[in-house]
């Protein structure tokens, strides 16, 4: 009888590809690779998406470790680890043929999964998939299936805000925070929870209020003054916020949430051309998901047609601060020659990516459907003097193996929060029109 606290993983293609380092995420459990997924990953070993280096990393690390054994029974993963397993494709199982046809791919290492399932009744078979279809498939011939969960956030609603409220601060410490310079020591203050480098805090004594925010390094509370950037001023606290963190040259990375009609992209925008004179480039970009799901190539035109629907919100937000100032306006001619001369640079992630990121401001909206993974790549390309900001809505997601759990954006906010170049704002507020907002309340 098979021990039956060791586990048995069929891992799919999908999970591979958002994560090349999988296999070593089972502790000591096997896992097994059915041969349909090494020719799906076949399919993605030339080009220079995340996805093609996903599979080409994942193809190289089991050549490292394979041998014969590794169709037999199993090669192992390494110290502490299980073994690894490639299993051929074999005929369909008779209690399976009549519910699946073979001409999907997903069918044969479901195939896979159910042999291996009816051959080992003493332990748990597992196939783990981000494809929410599969999972139900493999659920309905009552086999488990699970998300791959190792690079997941926590519970969502516990995720950081960026900025907390503190009620009945002493009078006399605001007076001191509208007063130069302008700040005072944390200690002074007694807070229910420690406060996070960068945190920004709306401190009230009664009608009297001042935003601020933790400076980490020194130790102080320092009052946020509302600034404006390129004609966009802030409407609310949230916004005051954000628009600091995005004009503080010391913090080098920020990210931005909020649903949309929030001002994430606007601001971002907005402060970007504010500082121009600071960096060497200013780069706009945000991923095009379809790209990955081979859906572009049916729209009709050229790359530029098809990519247009993509980027059009960003040249929306960039109409939206020209329109701050008359055509003949040294401001509003400023903000079309920076497009014209490529000093502002708006293109899909992909354009992008394999650009030197040294002297950017560097906006990535829609980041939410960035897996962890390609969050990493960017923020690991950064050269000196670039700034970092992605922006997105967790809760609206277009990538069809991400959720609010696994998203790169999630999972930056969840690492990054203690860190001392890094801040986050949670817009919540819309900004957008009262139409907009009794929509979102009505409908």
């Amino acid at each position: 009888m098979e021990a039956k606290q060791k586990k048995l993983f069929i891992v799919d293609t999908n999970v591979i590809l958002h994560d090349a380092d999988c296999i070593y995420q089972f502790k000591t459990n096997d896992v097994v690779i059915p041969i349909t997924v090494l020719e799906e990953l076949d399919k993605f070993k030339k080009g220079k998406d995340t996805l093609n280096y996903q599979a080409r990393e994942f193809l190289r690390s089991i050549d490292a470790i394979s041998s014969e054994q590794i169709f037999d029974k199993g090669v192992s993963i390494g110290a502490d680890k299980g073994s690894l397993m490639i299993k051929l494709d074999e005929k369909f199982h008779d209690e399976f043929a009549f519910n699946f046809t073979p001409s999907n791919p997903d069918h044969h290492i479901l195939n896979i999964a159910f042999r291996l399932f009816k051959e080992h009744p003493f332990r748990e078979v597992i196939l783990v998939t981000k494809d929410l279809n599969l999972r139900m498939k493999a659920k309905a011939i009552g086999l488990k299936a699970n998300d791959y969960t190792s690079d997941h956030v926590k519970e969502i609603s516990q995720l950081y805000t960026g900025y907390r409220v503190q009620e009945d601060v002493s009078p006399e410490i605001i007076d001191e925070l509208y007063k130069k310079p302008h700040e005072v020591d944390n200690g002074r203050i007694k807070f229910k929870k420690d406060l996070l480098p960068n945190e920004y805090i709306i401190m009230r004594s009664g009608k009297q209020s001042v935003l601020a925010r933790y400076d980490s390094v020194k130790q102080k509370i320092k009052r946020v003054e509302k600034l404006f950037a390129h004609g966009i001023v802030p409407r609310n606290a949230e916004q005051t916020f954000a628009l600091d963190a995005l004009m503080n040259p010391d913090i080098k990375l920020v990210t931005i949430t909020g649903k949309a009609g929030t001002g994430k992209t606007l601001l971002a925008l907005a402060a970007a051309l504010e500082n121009k004179k600071d960096y060497r480039q200013l780069f706009v970009a945000r991923p095009v998901v379809p790209l990955s799901n081979k859906d572009l190539g049916f729209l009709p035109g050229d790359i530029a047609e098809k990519l247009d629907p993509y980027l059009q919100p960003l040249f929306d937000n960039l109409g939206v601060i020209k329109k701050e100032y008359l055509e003949s306006n040294k401001t509003h001619v400023q903000t079309k020659t920076v497009l014209e001369r490529e000093k502002l640079v708006i293109a899909p992630l992909s354009y992008i990516r394999g650009r030197s990121l040294v002297n950017i401001f560097f906006i990535v909206d829609e980041a939410q459907n960035l897996t962890p993974h390609e969050i990493k790549t960017i923020i690991t390309r950064a050269g000196e003097n670039t700034k970092l900001v992605f922006t997105g809505d967790i809760f609206q997601i277009d990538h069809p193996y991400l959720d609010l759990y696994s998203n790169g954006l999630s999972y930056l906010i969840e690492k990054m929060q203690e860190q001392k170049i890094y801040t986050h704002i949670n817009l919540e507020k819309r900004e957008r029109s009262e139409l907009a907002d009794l929509g979102n309340e009505l409908l």
